[in-house]
């Protein structure tokens, strides 16, 4: 605990939302790796569900690392449950 006094500590919702726009900016950029098929497969014959099938890595990376970023959303938005005052340290810290 800081011996910051009382008084100086401001409440968390600033950090909260700052953390919460991280979470949703890092979540958002996941979806620029999802690429279109090119339109040169698709005329060798393919339907798009196929082209878009032999892409499955990407949608599985994009579903594990959006899984993880939203497990640590909540992760720390159920922590900021329990603090209610911040202070220098804790601004470095998150």
């Amino acid at each position: 605990m800081s011996n910051e006094p009382l008084e100086n500590r401001a409440e968390t919702g600033r950090i909260e939302a700052f953390s919460d726009g991280v979470f949703a900016i890092a979540i958002t950029l996941l979806v620029l790796d999802l690429k279109v098929p090119a339109p040169s497969a698709a005329a060798h014959g393919l339907g798009l569900g196929a082209l878009l099938l032999r892409q499955w890595a990407s949608y599985l990376a994009f579903a594990t690392s959006f899984a993880f970023i939203g497990i640590m959303w909540i992760n720390h938005h159920r922590l900021f449950t329990l603090i209610h005052r911040s202070d220098h340290t804790l601004l470095v810290l998150t």
